[in-house]
């Protein structure tokens, strides 16, 4: 009796045993962590193309570059001259072709005291319309005149009236390696208001980095001078060539951020006029 209870005690216990064991869990392996791509390395940032056109440029310091259109004349740009020469003042020139091959000897002292010459043109058209041929013989007549007078091709043009566009701009600067010079600054000497007029207007104007425009065609121009350069050098700016002014350009500095706890201003509408004067052309006849 006590040997078979004996035995169905062990056949219960194995039978447990197995019954455990087999509820036992198999441990599931954990997958691997997934690994992303390494992020493709991003391609270098384009370097930005120079710029082509000026009409200013940020300095730091008095320098602006005065420039005369349209000579040389026989009369005029010797006097000119020698008012710069007497205040030390440098100038570049923008010449018309057929003046530039007509008085090389004029062109030949502006350099020797220490000017720059510049193209605008053989014949003063207007540039921006006209075929990229016709303005190819325009520039380059003239680009071979002033080499002939000063031993040296010059580095920048200026259209007549500021009148060309964006597809001639590039062409040019690829072919020629001119940059465009405009200004900001424009007297309208040319309508001859007088000389204290045109003093007046390029005074009131000019800040460091300007870029002034005046022709050394019109006698009251060359009147108005005197006075115009000693104001400007009694303001303290100093005037130098249009490639010196280029090289001096510095980057324009960030503006600030406006402070958070600073109020927002909220826009109030104006009401427009009855009527609107029309808008005033941006190429003026002068250049």
């Amino acid at each position: 009796m006590f040997f078979r209870r004996f035995t169905a005690l062990i056949v219960i216990s194995f039978l447990l045993w197995q019954t455990a064991s087999g509820q036992e869990s198999t441990p599931v392996p954990t997958p691997e962590k997934a690994i992303s791509p390494a992020p493709k390395p991003k391609p270098p940032a384009t370097p930005a193309e120079p710029p082509i056109t000026f009409n200013s440029v940020h300095v730091d310091g008095p320098y602006i570059a005065l420039t005369f259109d349209d000579g040389p004349n026989a009369t005029l740009t010797p006097k000119l001259l020698d008012l710069l020469a007497a205040r030390h003042l440098k100038a570049t020139f923008f010449v018309v072709g057929q003046n530039a091959a007509d008085h090389p000897d004029i062109l030949k002292r502006a350099v020797r005291e220490g000017h720059e010459i510049a193209n605008h043109s053989w014949s003063h058209p207007n540039l921006g319309k006209m075929s990229d041929e016709a303005v190819r013989r325009e520039l380059q007549k003239t680009d071979d005149a002033i080499a002939a007078a000063i031993g040296k091709r010059p580095t920048l043009l200026r259209p007549p009236y500021g009148s060309i566009t964006s597809h001639q701009k590039k062409w040019i600067h690829d072919e020629f390696g001119y940059r465009i010079i405009i200004w900001d600054v424009d007297p309208l000497d040319w309508k001859r208001p007088g000389p204290s007029v045109v003093t007046a207007r390029i005074l009131k104007e000019t800040k460091a980095g300007s870029i002034v425009l005046a022709h050394d065609i019109h006698p009251p121009t060359i009147e108005a001078m005197p006075a115009t350069f000693d104001q400007l050098m009694k303001k303290g700016f100093k005037s130098v060539t249009v490639t010196e002014l280029l090289a001096m350009a510095t980057p324009l500095p960030p503006k600030p951020t406006p402070s958070p706890s600073a109020p927002r201003a909220i826009p109030v509408a104006t009401p427009a006029p009855a009527s609107s004067p029309p808008p005033v052309p941006t190429n003026t006849p002068g250049g």
